[in-house]
């Protein structure tokens, strides 16, 4: 894939992505020209040339195998590829459609996501302007329906709790909001993962919280950020 832009930008904290997964695929059919667009989350550079890879593979009788990426939570590493369509025509809308998709109002935050198109060609010319267009639908219209998540770097804390009183502590937790980060299971205790944002004020709160749920017989035991998934509500 040429590189068509890089646009570095500052360190985020959170950003939004496709659902983990194989992926999601849609197909459009303009002018009898068949635009199949399949989106997958992908970490790295590697990962999104993988992708392009196995579909060449797949669809290799299709005349073309146009490209765009975008990743990092800052939105950093931005590549797109016209693959044989006219300059500009192709890889660029796809890539600004990317970018553009608003995943709140008035936001556009979308990353770790490569769009691939594979076109059949029909038969019928579009122009540059048709397939600027087409292209650009293509991923748009994909990105409307696939499902997205935020993704947030938070601190990890453990909740070191008794095993028979985990349970009701966890769905507690999560009744009131909090985002739960899996469990670790030693020999006297459970040890529940709760996943807070970065700031004093919302570890305080979370300590508040916990105490008045566990009547003060469970702590916050601060550990590393991570990055996690967080459902869209």
């Amino acid at each position: 894939m040429p590189d068509d832009a890089v646009s570095p930008r500052g360190g985020a904290t959170a950003y939004t992505t496709l659902a983990a997964g194989d992926g999601f695929r849609h197909e459009l059919e303009i002018k009898r020209s068949r635009f199949i667009t399949v989106l997958r989350r992908t970490a790295d550079e590697e990962g999104a040339r993988a992708l392009l890879g196995s579909l060449r593979r797949e669809f290799h009788d299709a005349r073309h195998h146009c490209s765009a990426f975008v990743l990092g939570p800052d939105r950093s590493v931005q590549r797109s590829s016209d693959d044989g369509e006219p300059s500009g025509t192709a890889g660029l809308p796809m890539l600004e459609a990317l970018l553009k998709r608003e995943t709140a109002p008035g936001v556009a935050d979308l990353s770790d996501v490569t769009a691939v198109v594979v076109r059949y060609f029909g038969g019928i010319l579009l122009g540059a302007g048709g397939l600027v267009r087409a292209y650009s639908e293509s991923v748009s219209s994909a990105l409307a329906l696939a499902p997205l998540v935020h993704r947030q770097r938070l601190r990890i804390c453990g909740v070191p709790v008794p095993h028979a009183a985990a349970g009701r502590l966890e769905n507690d937790l999560r009744a009131a909001g909090y985002v739960m980060a899996g469990a670790r299971y030693d020999a006297q205790t459970t040890v529940l993962r709760l996943a807070l944002p970065d700031e004093p004020a919302s570890l305080s709160q979370a300590a508040d919280r916990l105490a008045a749920l566990s009547a003060g017989s469970a702590a916050l035991v601060p550990g590393e950020t991570e990055w996690i998934d967080v459902a869209i509500s």
